[in-house]
């Protein structure tokens, strides 16, 4: 399996820091969890039905006209290669690696793009997939420079995946109205901006017949009657998504001011994370872990993702290794 942040675990047996003490900030997501409201018994005592309210509720959060639940987005990413026969997949990279891992466990050939050279190999592709708002860089594509890219894959049966996973907080960049148009596919994760990522709860966007084929992939019962409860509350709570939207953009501009006042200049970011490349990335993820806060690092391009601190006494421990990080340096 691929490396990915929250192996909280691991790195407390690594470095001998007590899994409790960890200030973890390596996976992205919204420090603030939503309150979870009372389950009732009937939701874990019979199978969950797909009548009670989830999909309603999550067509009228993301603007989509019909969505299909399943158990956290990563499950979708890992169906979808199964809807199409073998072909020319582009990834615009670097982005979530599970993508272009898929596709190549499906069989397809495998060609990870950069933004500039997307419209080069666009028409020689079947489908594209495009992390929007990338992570871990942050780059943020408008609506109608991927609707273009949707317009030229569908003219020849192709598709435009979007992983939407960091968009919540800038809605207004979603393509999720748009889903309803053969060959565009918006993947929404629910877990990241509502901060309940162990609930594994994901929708995807798209038009009827493909949601039906890829239900019929996923199989019955996939998102637990308890999860499904959870998910209207949560998506149904307007006035808890303005004031999550605006402490993550507040948090996010505080971690960004944060560390550029130690020389750690981010490349990238959004309104869930920063992003840095330096040549010092392993040595300052080191650092910080012995110090029981981590990060989650990319060795592949010597680059490190900051989580947001959720509370006044985690920006002080950060703060605190920074001066530390810059007195050792």
């Amino acid at each position: 399996m691929l490396e990915h942040g929250g192996r909280l675990r691991k790195a407390a047996l690594q470095y001998g820091v007590p899994e409790a003490d960890w200030l973890d900030l390596s996976s992205g997501l919204a420090p603030w969890p939503w309150p979870v409201p009372e389950i009732p018994l009937r939701a874990w005592a019979r199978l969950p039905e797909t009548d009670d309210g989830l999909e309603q509720a999550a067509c009228e959060y993301y603007g989509a006209t019909q969505v299909l639940p399943v158990p956290g987005s990563q499950a979708a990413i890992q169906l979808l290669p199964r809807l199409r026969r073998a072909g020319k997949v582009g990834v615009l990279s670097p982005c979530y690696a599970e993508h272009a891992e898929a596709w190549r466990r499906a069989g397809y050939i495998v060609r990870e793009v950069l933004e500039q050279e997307v419209d080069f190999f666009l028409d020689s592709l079947d489908v594209l997939v495009v992390v929007n708002p990338n992570n871990p860089t942050g780059l943020s594509l408008s609506p109608p420079r991927l609707l273009e890219w949707h317009a030229r894959l569908a003219e020849r049966g192709g598709w435009l995946v979007v992983d939407e996973a960091f968009m919540d907080n800038t809605p207004q960049l979603s393509l999720a109205s748009q889903a309803d148009q053969v060959g565009l596919i918006v993947l929404r994760s629910f877990g990241k901006f509502f901060g309940l990522a162990g609930v594994r709860l994901g929708f995807v966007l798209a038009e009827r017949k493909l949601l039906k084929l890829l239900a019929e992939q996923v199989g019955p019962w996939a998102v637990s009657g308890p999860t499904r409860v959870l998910g209207q509350v949560c998506l149904r709570d307007s006035a808890g998504h303005v004031r999550q939207r605006l402490r993550c953009e507040e948090a996010s501009r505080r971690l960004f001011e944060l560390l550029q006042r130690f020389d750690l200049q981010p490349q990238g970011g959004c309104d869930l994370f920063q992003w840095l490349i330096t040549e010092r990335a392993e040595h300052l993820h080191e650092f910080m872990a012995q110090r029981g806060i981590l990060l989650r690092l990319f060795v592949h391009d010597s680059s490190l993702r900051f989580g947001l601190p959720g509370t006044d006494a985690d920006w002080l421990r950060l703060e605190h290794a920074l001066v530390a990080y810059r007195e050792a340096s």
